[in-house]
């Protein structure tokens, strides 16, 4: 758990905020592997024969990989550049990213399947009783009870673990947070399943588990989509991947105050926790930029944000074609 040399990733010092952002994010990512292994014992325990309480169980299991993924990712991303890494390490957040999200889409998949298969079988799951303390129990009472275990913690710390995804611009530990927010939702789902099985209506449990199945699918080609749009630099986009990151526009903006530069298009590849930012500016007529306005621009580029990490200024006579377009498009 130790969180030495958690200061920078790769060349980028991390300033104040994000630096307690990253030890925090990093403290409540052991604290959810503690709680998760607790919880996956506890499902296992209670399940019996539910089809509804095994999905469930699985999820929890799935729980396990963003934040392994989260911890090993930012782990690498420290490391300093090297000549057969130019760019760093960041795109190991990309690569965490997209097999956290293969792996919940190909296990949701799997289990909306077998799910499919108890209900067109039209298996009828006993749930039985348990002896506690001497008295017997119906186990759904059990069942229900591991669920509200297993769902309140997730939301708490899906919700505690949100902002800090957001300061440190980190898609694993946001997909982490998301998906552990929404846990209730299964866990509610699951306890449905089971008082359905105790009133009789022996397919709810199966439905129960198709429903969570198509929630782990959904998460995960969510997940998918938003990965591999970053690990193919599709443009620079918010944490949660609704929106182009507002940076882009910013640097262009910042870099038109500049008095020599008539017009400027940026194009910003997302490598993980920093933005790498391609430059092309268009000087007013007369002026022929020199290494000192060059490094300036970079400087002031550099200047609005920590994500902007490396930074290339190219004066063109014309913007390219693409950034132009989209320029005018946001016009």
């Amino acid at each position: 758990m130790s969180t030495e040399g958690a200061l920078s990733f790769g060349r980028t010092q991390l300033p104040d905020e994000q630096r307690r952002a990253l030890t925090r994010a990093i403290h409540l990512e052991w604290v959810t592997i503690a709680f998760m292994t607790t919880a996956v014992a506890v499902v296992y325990l209670a399940m019996g024969s539910s089809q509804a309480m095994k999905t469930a169980w699985v999820e929890d299991l799935l729980a396990f990989i963003p934040p392994i993924a989260f911890l090993l990712a930012q782990r690498r991303a420290r490391r300093p550049v090297d000549p057969d890494h130019p760019y760093g390490y960041h795109r190991a957040v990309g690569a965490g990213h997209l097999a956290a999200a293969v792996a919940l889409l190909g296990t949701g998949t799997y289990l909306a399947v077998d799910s499919a298969m108890g209900l067109i079988k039209a298996e009828h799951p006993p749930v039985a009783t348990v002896e506690l303390f001497g008295h017997a129990v119906w186990a759904g009472w059990v069942m229900i009870a591991a669920m509200v275990y297993t769902g309140v913690g997730p939301v708490i710390l899906g919700r505690m673990k949100m902002p800090l995804a957001d300061a440190l611009h980190d898609r694993v530990l946001y997909a982490d947070a998301d998906m552990q927010k929404a846990d209730w939702r299964t866990a509610a789902g699951t306890v449905v399943g089971v008082l359905g099985i105790g009133l009789g209506l022996w397919w709810a449990d199966a439905v129960v588990a198709i429903a969570i199945s198509f929630s782990i699918i959904r998460d995960g080609w969510t997940n998918v989509r938003h990965a591999s749009g970053a690990l193919v630099d599709s443009q620079a986009r918010t944490v949660e991947g609704s929106q182009p990151h507002p940076l882009t526009r910013q640097v262009d903006e910042a870099l038109e105050e500049i008095a020599w530069v008539r017009r400027s298009g940026s194009r910003v590849r997302d490598m993980g926790h920093v933005f790498h930012v391609e430059s092309f500016v268009v000087p007013h007529a007369g002026h022929t930029p020199d290494l000192g306005d060059l490094e300036h621009a970079a400087q002031v580029a550099r200047g609005l944000d920590w994500k902007v990490d490396d930074v290339v200024v190219v004066p063109v006579r014309e913007i390219p074609e693409e950034l132009d377009r989209r320029a005018r498009a946001k016009g």
